[in-house]
């Protein structure tokens, strides 16, 4: 089944667009394979970034809040970078382009998802309490976006690298993910946040 991917504010499209197009931002970007590349950059795959900011535990819900949407930079047929907005008092804009694990990593978590039976509206996770980074399958794929927390039947696909004892591509259950997450917490000193 094809992913339902939302779309994202047209502000926070044109300002990845209009960032693409200032070769100062390009230019003064920390990501080497961005200012390296011969000819036309794209913004894809626009996902919605979520931040857990607190696992409950005895399986009460989790908090979530969107920080953002992270769009895939793409030259030809692969992604060289990302590029990350965020939400300000006037409205979506841009904030930075990076590259690193996590790009190529999402690239095949959204191939496993793609061939999974279920439709999905795909959403980013970020866990930083264990420096983690997932690909959220919600069930909804009409929901909004921008809102919502983890349903116990949505999937969640940690990416690589994923914190010790948490498999990386290997699709989880919520009800099944939250219980380790929350056991791991207890048990693991805080390492900051995931990109």
């Amino acid at each position: 089944m094809p992913l339902h991917v939302p779309p994202a504010p047209a502000p926070a499209l044109r300002s990845v667009l209009a960032a693409l197009s200032s070769p100062t931002a390009v230019r003064e970007a920390r990501t080497p394979a961005l200012r390296s590349v011969q000819g036309p950059l794209s913004p894809e795959l626009p996902l919605p970034v979520h931040v857990l900011d607190r696992i409950v535990p005895n399986n009460g819900t989790p908090y979530t809040r969107l920080t953002g949407w992270r769009f895939l930079i793409r030259s030809g047929d692969r992604a060289v970078a990302a590029a990350e907005t965020m939400l300000t008092p006037d409205g979506w804009t841009f904030s930075h382009f990076f590259e690193g694990p996590y790009i190529a990593s999402t690239e095949r978590a959204l191939r496993q998802a793609e061939s999974m039976r279920t439709p999905f509206q795909p959403r980013l996770l970020s866990i930083p309490e264990l420096y983690m980074l997932t690909l959220w399958l919600h069930g909804d794929t009409d929901a909004d976006a921008s809102a919502g927390t983890p349903e116990p039947s949505d999937f969640l696909v940690p990416l690589a690298p994923a914190p010790p004892g948490i498999a990386a591509h290997l699709p989880h259950r919520v009800a099944d993910l939250l219980p380790v997450m929350t056991l791991r917490l207890t048990s693991a000193p805080l390492l900051g946040s995931p990109a």
